[in-house]
């Protein structure tokens, strides 16, 4: 093909990237979801200007899905004291301007929660991550047993069964809040080392009680974080589970562990969708990233086990990101990098694919040379 012929190459069909895709009641426009990026840009959990200019510009610039970075279910589940939280109404009614914003741009507003378990504590990533003592404005950490993430980290205190069903309860007061908040999807952070994966890694857990030991011991609490997350959450609105599908590290979680684990979230019947990521539980693991590189990931759960998977990992190209839902290796792309590259990434992507029927913001269409 000439590069005159690619110039004027339009497919015979709509891009399935840009064809609507329905959880439940909930429709999104396409095939995109904006990956929960941390901002570390909060105070006492609230948001402010910076994620309102944030997140607007993603849904102008035409996203599917559009969700709120990790928002954490306590002050003590805080990955750094600027997090983002949903532990009190003040903080639900800031949220709920977003999530308005969002539905009157075209996007469906979704929201992650998360505890950071011990991991939590840590200066923002542009101040090294490194731990806050409790003096210095931090706070104790907690975790399934007494390990710490790294040899530099302290320990954080093994979490009693008192303590297990407090953070329970806290996840069941989100869930609630971003109900009332108006987000259309919950997504449930149990990825990169926070409380739940944890809970979920053997390297993590090293607990001899219910909550200990072999997988179904060890996904215990996910259990019961969404059951109770259910219990708030309706049933006609999407429930999605962030995982890390392996640890990268010789004793760890495996992808045959995750498409065990995915096997029981689709048994539930009530997890919409199981956004595929990985690592972050592990100072020790080792990852060398290429563009779709997690891609697999999803592709196997998806395969295996019936269940709705979203992609993520340097998913960039529109071309690659059609190819993986086009070819059925997931449901959704879940874009990080690229969109804080690109806040109109979708409506560039929409235009390279010749997708019909995407519409511009109006105040932008002098830009849309197609």
């Amino acid at each position: 093909m000439s590069e005159n012929e690619r110039r004027i190459y339009k497919p015979s069909r709509q891009p399935v990237l840009f064809q609507p895709i329905a959880f439940r009641s909930v429709t999104a426009r396409n095939r995109i979801m904006l990956s929960p990026m941390c901002q570390y840009s909060a105070e006492d959990g609230m948001p402010n200007e910076w994620h309102v200019a944030h997140l607007t510009a993603r849904a102008a610039g035409g996203v599917g899905i559009l969700c709120v970075e990790a928002t954490h279910v306590s002050p003590e589940g805080r990955i750094t004291p600027n997090c983002l939280g949903l532990w009190n109404d003040d903080q639900r009614d800031a949220l709920a301007r977003i999530a308005a914003m969002a539905r009157r741009l075209g996007a469906v507003p979704a929201i992650q929660i998360g505890h950071a378990g011990r991991k939590a504590s840590v200066s923002r990533p542009w101040e090294g991550t490194k731990p806050i003592p409790v003096g210095a404005g931090g706070w104790e950490t907690i975790g399934p047993s007494a390990l710490p993430q790294s040899p530099d980290a302290p320990p954080p205190r093994a979490m009693d069964l008192g303590e297990i069903a407090r953070v329970t309860e806290d996840f069941r007061l989100a869930a609630r809040r971003a109900r009332d908040a108006g987000f259309a999807v919950l997504e449930v952070h149990a990825a990169h080392g926070y409380l739940l994966h944890a809970f979920l890694s053997p390297l993590s857990n090293a607990r001899e009680d219910a909550y200990g030991g072999p997988l179904e011991n060890r996904a215990r609490f996910l259990m019961e974080v969404l059951d109770a997350v259910r219990s708030e959450w309706p049933n006609d609105l999407p429930l999605f589970v962030r995982i890390s599908a392996t640890d990268w590290v010789e004793g760890g979680l495996t992808i045959a562990d995750s498409v065990a684990l995915a096997r029981r979230l689709a048994a539930r019947g009530d997890v919409d969708l199981i956004d595929c990521s990985s690592g972050g539980v592990s100072a020790a693991q080792r990852i060398h990233p290429y563009p779709g590189y997690q891609v697999p990931f999803a592709e196997r759960i998806r395969r295996e086990t019936g269940i709705a998977t979203g992609a993520v990992g340097l998913i960039s190209a529109p071309q690659q990101a059609e190819e993986i839902v086009a070819g059925g290796r997931a449901d959704l792309v879940v874009l990080g990098r690229v969109m804080l590259f690109d806040p109109n990434w979708p409506l560039h992507a929409a235009n390279a694919l010749r997708a019909e029927g995407v519409s511009w913001p109006v105040q932008y269409e002098r830009a849309n040379i197609f």
